[in-house]
């Protein structure tokens, strides 16, 4: 006898609604239920109270019907097509709460949906019921409001945590609010977005409003005089939907982006680590899911790019946070096409003469300006009874070569050059190593210089151990970073396991005079 595999309906709806680990996301799928109801404008209240927070989304769309309501609770019904949502997943987030009260006009209707205690009936792994009661409403009175009470806050969402500000880079970073799709469709529509948070959670402004636009910030295709002329040189790249074949037929790529210097990009929100969030992103329905900067070669990097590369048919991951078709045809075709896209990009006249050719000279015009210091000032500063402290790159290599008088491992200056991003090829022990020079430690991460540009890096200190903890505690360049001062190692993980030797010069004199070094634990 054939049977069919069952499910445990409980537990799925409780792996669902624990699968959104950023319960931010309840204004994303909010917002974006909205924007497909025809909303024109949607308001978010959060409030902070002893039981948990409450949320209050009202739109002015053309609200659900009967069966939109049946989606609206129901797991894996929703009524999309091929858009996020259309699993019917998100709004099971609002299962984490004591209460849900759902009031929605259509068509002369008004459905009144309540649920009680659904995050504590699932937890007692009973499925949580809603009742429907439906009455007349005024022809043309539309919009749905729902209040969730007593939000199981979790890690990210305390509401004491929350400000305007924050929100409105996660607004602009994960959903709807920062959609690209505007430059693609003239005629697409603009939503405003509301959102109103407890005097005791934000007392800073009355309200948040913004759009469901993201912008890029204005160009600036020449140079400044300031000792920084490129930081705030920018070029747009217009909308360009490209069409490829894979091996299940064709797709279209939609892109959008900008190249542009660290105070323009400073210009556009961000949520998390500045840094960390350009680059080339994959979207879908132009919300940002998952960078793929390895469509950059190598010789660029990627912070200088922010480009956004829709694509309808990329299929996501339950929690919406990552592309679940990446083995196929589709995802390795739209990879090429990128690829193509982004060299060309990088091959920009303005890009490669105009930007980076800016970028280097004034980079070169700094440091020699650091490094002029004059003989006399120099001799001055020479006080025989107190310690060498080098001022400058070049003097960190003297004390290097000083250092080897006694050091258990001798290591030698092979060829230095100040201009190039990796300036020194030391020789420890007959091996060759390529490394960068800092007086400070904390200079490559401020500098933003990738980490498997060399395999070592020679510096006087560490600078301040607390600003290296925290590039340990909120990664690198994507990557995860852990920095073993006790060993004089750099671990940096990102696709492939790099490490990378810092060779401390104090440290280094410092064993050989026998002082007692500063624990770094």
């Amino acid at each position: 006898m054939k049977q069919h595999p069952e499910v445990n309906e409980v537990q799925e709806f409780l792996e669902i609604a624990s699968d959104f680990e950023d319960p931010l996301e309840i204004i994303r799928e909010s917002l974006s239920n909205a924007y497909d109801a025809g909303a024109t404008e949607v308001v978010i209240r959060i409030r902070n109270t002893v039981s948990g927070s409450d949320i209050i989304i009202e739109d002015d769309g053309h609200g659900m019907s009967r069966n939109d309501l049946k989606s609206f609770f129901d797991l894996g019904n929703s009524r999309k097509t091929d858009s996020i949502g259309h699993k019917g997943h998100g709004t099971k987030i609002f299962y984490k709460s004591d209460r849900i009260v759902v009031d929605t006009a259509h068509n002369g209707s008004n459905y009144h949906a309540v649920m009680d205690r659904p995050w504590e009936k699932l937890n007692d792994q009973t499925l949580p019921e809603y009742e429907v009661t439906e009455t007349e409403t005024r022809p043309g009175n539309t919009g749905t409001r729902i209040q969730i009470t007593g939000f199981r806050s979790g890690e990210g969402f305390d509401p004491e945590s929350l400000t305007y500000d924050k929100i409105h880079h996660y607004l602009k970073w994960k959903t709807i609010a920062g959609s690209t799709a505007h430059y693609f469709d003239d005629d697409q529509r603009e939503m405003d977005i509301v959102v109103e948070l407890d005097e005791e959670i934000d007392g800073s402004q009355g309200q948040l409003v913004t759009t469901n636009q993201l912008t890029f910030p204005s160009e600036q295709l020449e140079p400044d005089n300031s000792d920084f002329p490129a930081t705030r040189m920018c070029k747009h790249y217009p909308a360009r939907e490209i069409e490829f074949e894979y091996d299940g037929g064709t797709s279209t790529v939609e892109i959008i982006g900008m190249v542009g210097g660290k105070e323009a990009r400073n210009e556009l929100p961000t949520y998390g680590r500045h840094s960390v969030q350009f680059g080339v992103w994959l979207a879908k329905d132009h919300i940002k899911v998952e960078q793929v900067n390895e469509v950059l070669s190598h010789d660029n990097e990627f912070i200088h790019f922010f480009f956004v590369a829709n694509c309808q048919d990329l299929e996501l991951s339950a929690n919406r946070g990552k592309v679940r078709n990446k083995a196929s045809s589709l995802y390795k075709e739209l990879k090429q096409e990128l690829k193509h896209y982004m060299t060309k990009v990088a091959e920009d006249p303005w890009f490669k003469k105009d930007y980076l050719e800016t970028r280097k000279r004034a980079q070169l015009r700094r440091r020699a300006q650091s490094q002029s210091t004059s003989l006399e000032e120099r001799l001055e500063a020479i006080t025989p009874d107190e310690p060498f402290t080098p001022t400058n790159r070049t003097e960190v290599l003297l004390a290097l070569e000083r250092s080897n008088n006694k050091a258990d491992t001798e290591i030698t200056v092979e060829e230095y050059k100040a201009d190039h991003e990796v300036p020194a090829i030391l020789l420890e022990d007959g091996t060759p190593r390529t490394s960068h020079v800092y007086l400070e430690l904390t200079t490559h991460f401020e500098d933003d210089y990738p980490l498997g540009s060399a395999d070592t890096i020679l510096c006087w200190s560490y600078g301040d151990i607390d600003v290296l903890r925290e590039y340990e505690r909120n990664g690198y360049h994507g990557g995860d970073v852990e920095i073993d001062l006790q060993d004089d190692q750099i671990v940096y993980h990102q696709d492939e396991r790099h490490t990378v030797d810092v060779i401390t010069v104090s440290n280094r004199i410092a064993a050989q005079e026998h002082q007692l070094l500063t624990s770094l634990d």
